[in-house]
């Protein structure tokens, strides 16, 4: 089987990856059910990435349906070590501009009734998320950002909401005051499924919009996305290859080693099939 080291997940306005040379399109079959597309396999700057369409090709899935266990295990399946996650997100803060580009390192859950962890159902686990972005991709995605005078901001606090509808002027006041800088629908449940993997993550945010809590602003609609998505993709393509020209060896990285104690249920108790399972995830863990 391909195996990667990379993996992209393209997001709003990301369903195909400029400049890779495919070699093969992965249709994976996985314990939960199918991922959003076929991952397609190949190389860019160089590396073997694997690029997976977050919201399928010709964007068929919404937030709210995204199969993100199925999404993350597939990754994990074809040796993927890294994740760049790209997603399109309003901003919450006025030096925070549309076409901007925010590499976040917090989250704030505020979405219903999605599947977030691969446990359960005989086996349990607690996994430390107090840093839920992998801060050498961060920093890295960053830099290159700067390097190509792309306008980047480090850090910030990702709210992602349940959607598909946009937030209420209350909601969106009410996020501001808990000092949140950018307002998503998607990223929350990839950054605690890649750490359960074990692979790092870190998300590239492209902001389109200020959400509406902006006094004056037109209110937000996919017309006015869409048209500040197509000059940030650019953008995001750019830092993605930039990065992948000098990814930063993450070996030692914490997220590499997220499960170790922090499986609570004894081998002897878990049931065979979910051993079997979750083997990719808890492989090197429990036997």
């Amino acid at each position: 089987m391909s195996k990667a080291p990379v993996g992209i997940i393209g997001g709003s306005g990301l369903y195909t990856m400029e400049g890779v040379t495919v070699r093969e399109e992965k249709r994976v079959q996985t314990p939960f059910g199918d991922p959003s597309d076929a991952v397609i396999m190949g190389e860019l700057a160089g590396r073997e990435v694997a690029f997976l369409p977050r919201h399928g090709r010709g964007h068929r899935i919404l937030p709210h349906e995204l199969n993100f266990r199925a999404n993350i295990y597939a990754l994990k399946t074809l040796g993927v070590e890294q994740i760049v996650a790209v997603s399109a997100v309003g901003s919450m803060r006025e030096e925070i501009r549309p076409g901007d580009l925010v590499l976040v390192n917090q989250f704030i859950d505020r979405t219903k009734s999605r599947p977030s962890t691969f446990f359960g159902e005989g086996i349990a686990a607690h996994v430390g998320f107090a840093e839920p972005i992998c801060h050498e991709l961060m920093h890295k995605a960053h830099d290159v950002a700067e390097s190509l005078r792309i306008r980047a901001h480090r850090g910030g606090t990702y709210v992602c909401i349940e959607g598909p509808m946009f937030s209420t002027r209350a909601e969106s006041d009410l996020f501001r005051s808990w000092g949140v800088n950018v307002i998503g629908m998607t990223n929350y449940q990839e950054a605690k499924l890649a750490r359960e993997a074990e692979i790092c993550y870190a998300t590239i945010a492209l902001v389109t919009d200020y959400d509406c809590w902006r006094v004056g602003e037109e209110e937000v609609d996919v017309a006015m996305i869409i048209k500040t998505l197509q000059d940030n993709v650019k953008k995001a393509q750019d830092v993605i290859k930039g990065m992948l020209a000098d990814m930063p060896d993450c070996s030692g990285c914490s997220c590499r080693s997220a499960l170790k104690d922090a499986i609570i249920t004894s081998p002897e108790h878990i049931p065979a099939e979910r051993k079997r399972d979750l083997e990719p995830i808890i492989g090197k863990y429990v036997k």
